[in-house]
């Protein structure tokens, strides 16, 4: 793939990964939806899209993915809308992206990765910021939308965790969002009695699952190839920073001193971390034995 389409396909893929917070938060504060309306019609609209790409591509998406990847994905979409109903966009972003990334770095270090010393430096820096940034005080978020988030961030950790088992990963994500549609059918069925499904709610919802969630992932997936891992992960720093910026531009949200400081300590500390990974040493031919 040409270098210049790679980079336009990763910029268009973290834009629409921004984008969710922003689409959720707009919807969320400023029209009457329920957060568990939003969250089903985002996964049935998400499934939808990914159902046709996959179709498109000849293959059946039940044929990939599995119920506990479903349910890891589900559990994410519930809290991050959860989260969202009592939390600025550019917060939500950072503490959904340190809460992932600390999933997966702490399975990493229970399957018997060891960090170096600088690694161990870049985690203390981003747990740090991470402090700073819920510590009470008067621009701290209200803890229940922060543990809501946090919750999302482990269960998006755990959905990213077992993908890297899946065979293609568009149609194994495309299987992994229509197996939540029953859960979301169930959850809204179950909270029938909040349902207010507003018509511009229901805009924002669509738009969120099927252009920012399936279309943000197919075109995600299509950058892949022309991308390192290292600078893959490395990449996806710019997620809650695109969020921050546009909750200012777009939704009037401030940017504190408290959420800067924090997102420079949390950013920089899980770039010191991925960056600083030991490489494979480079594949050498055997010796002839004569």
């Amino acid at each position: 793939m040409p270098p210049l389409r790679t980079a336009a396909l990763t910029v268009v893929a973290l834009v629409a990964f921004a984008g969710n917070s922003l689409l959720a938060r707009t919807a969320l504060r400023d029209t009457p939806i329920d957060a568990m309306t939003f969250t089903s019609i985002r996964l049935v609209s998400g499934a939808l899209i990914l159902a046709a790409i996959a179709a498109r591509m000849r293959r059946s998406p039940l044929a990939e993915g599995n119920w506990p990847s479903a349910l890891a994905l589900f559990a994410y979409a519930v809290f991050f809308s959860f989260a969202y109903t009592a939390m600025a966009a550019g917060t939500g972003a950072l503490i959904l992206f340190a809460a992932v990334q600390a999933t997966m770095i702490g399975w990493g270090l229970s399957q018997g990765e060891r960090f170096r010393p600088i690694q161990s430096a870049g985690l203390v820096l981003a747990a740090g910021g991470l402090i700073t940034l819920m510590a009470p005080g008067i621009t701290a978020p209200a803890l229940i939308p922060s543990l809501a988030m946090s919750a999302a961030g482990i269960a998006w950790g755990v959905y990213s965790l077992r993908g890297r088992r899946a065979g293609h990963p568009i149609v194994a994500t495309a299987g992994n969002f229509l197996r939540t549609v029953p859960l979301s059918l169930v959850g809204s069925a179950v909270l029938i009695a909040h349902a207010r499904p507003d018509p511009a709610g229901v805009g924002w919802a669509i738009a969120s699952g099927a252009v920012a969630s399936g279309l943000g992932y197919a075109i995600w997936y299509a950058a892949l190839p022309g991308l390192t891992a290292t600078f893959a992960a490395t990449v996806q720093l710019g997620v809650p920073v695109i969020a921050a910026l546009g909750a200012v531009l777009l939704l009037g949200e401030s940017l504190s001193l408290r959420l800067a400081v924090a997102a420079s300590a949390v950013l920089g500390g899980i770039a010191i971390v991925i960056l600083s990974r030991r490489r494979p040493p480079p594949l050498t031919p055997p010796r002839d034995p004569r």
